[in-house]
């Protein structure tokens, strides 16, 4: 398995497993990223931070940090 933040621009995953804990595990899930969800890298930014993302038929940008704590199933 790989991490969210693992991923290059334009490949897509399911995310398997969110591995944080507490009120970064809360925050994740209440952004739309929850087991079994797709998405997609759009974009990264050119010093690696933030990731912009496509889940949900919306975009998102979230921290390199962050991404490292969703795993992808691709």
């Amino acid at each position: 398995m790989r991490h969210l933040n693992e991923l290059k621009p334009g490949e897509s995953g399911k995310i398997a497993k969110l591995e944080g804990a507490g009120a970064l595990k809360r925050r994740i899930m209440d952004m739309g990223l929850t087991k079994g969800t797709e998405i997609r890298v759009t974009k990264v930014a050119p010093l690696g931070d933030p990731i912009e993302l496509t889940v949900r038929g919306y975009e998102l940008s979230i921290r390199k940090d962050e991404a490292a704590t969703i795993e992808i199933a691709d």
